[in-house]
């Protein structure tokens, strides 16, 4: 048995389209997580036309086909740049550096898979070289803003028994705050090396990239005592790519388009709470931090 799930922005969901259909794939009872936004229904396999229905709705609403059992996860694995905050911090970095534009480009190619991932890194760091280490505080403080619905997906899965773990690329001088402010339970990511009060333009080796981001989900999932089925992992670049696959359900959130292309759920319309309805929770389950 399977899941059809739909979700659009807040309002934006058409009662009409979820009827249309399940009376087209045949579905079972539709039911609503959430009033004009979120509604699922059963069928008993997967409709062939799934990829054709799906492009034509896409510009409304975000169409996923999820297996039925083991829906709710025990973990959140979750990339931190352009997924649980809006910007990519070493982007906001390089802006206070005077290297914003090409910073940006190369992190834009890099997360769409056109250049290595931690070759990319190395080079955008070096550009960093010489930056006062009071800027990463003022980035933080003036640049990062979260990811709407990231507080109540956490409080939300960790209130029904979940763990939550932060995966970057980017680094910890974010990620520990990020962390914090968000409930995470642990965080892991690369290192900016400091000396003497100023970025050295290094990054610690060895560099966190896509192969650690599913060593993350092997190990973290092995010490909790859970399998990578029971895991729900969320990211949006290449080097998420890895972990999405391996765990139990692996979400594109408003993704890179090489990485939309690779992954079987994607999710453009919704914020982070868009999770929390793909595992079958309804609003009225939320908990808000």
């Amino acid at each position: 048995m399977f899941i059809v799930s739909l979700i659009a922005k807040p309002g934006a969901l058409d009662p009409a389209l979820v009827d249309n259909l399940r009376n087209a794939w045949g579905g079972g009872m539709a039911s609503w997580l959430s009033a004009d936004e979120a509604a699922e229904f059963p069928v008993e396999q997967i409709p062939g036309n799934l990829e054709q229905v799906r492009a034509s709705v896409a510009d409304q609403v975000d169409l996923n086909i999820i297996p039925a059992e083991n829906r709710r996860k025990k973990m959140l694995l979750a990339d931190m740049d352009s997924t649980m905050i809006q910007q990519e911090c070493i982007d906001e970095l390089a802006e206070e550096a005077g290297v914003g534009a090409h910073v940006k480009d190369i992190t834009a190619r890099a997360m769409n898979g056109e250049l290595d991932f931690e070759g990319a890194l190395t080079e955008r760091v070096a550009l960093l070289k010489g930056l006062p280490e009071s800027v990463i505080d003022k980035v933080v403080q003036d640049r990062i803003t979260l990811m709407p619905g990231g507080r109540t997906l956490i409080a939300t899965m960790k209130a029904n028994g979940g763990h939550a773990a932060l995966v970057s690329g980017g680094f910890t001088a974010f990620t520990t705050r990020v962390s914090g402010l968000l409930g995470f339970d642990e965080n892991r990511a690369n290192t900016l090396l400091i000396e003497n009060g100023a970025l050295t333009g290094a990054v610690a080796r060895p560099i966190l990239g896509r192969e650690a981001k599913i060593e993350a989900l092997e190990q973290i999932s092995a010490r909790i005592g859970i399998a990578e089925a029971d895991v729900i992992a969320v990211g949006d670049g290449a080097n998420d790519l890895g972990m999405l696959g391996r765990a139990g359900l692996g979400v594109a959130l408003h993704a890179k388009p090489m990485v939309q292309e690779q992954s079987d759920c994607r999710v453009n319309h919704g914020d982070l709470t868009a999770l929390l309805y793909l595992q079958g929770y309804t609003r009225d389950d939320f908990v808000t931090a």
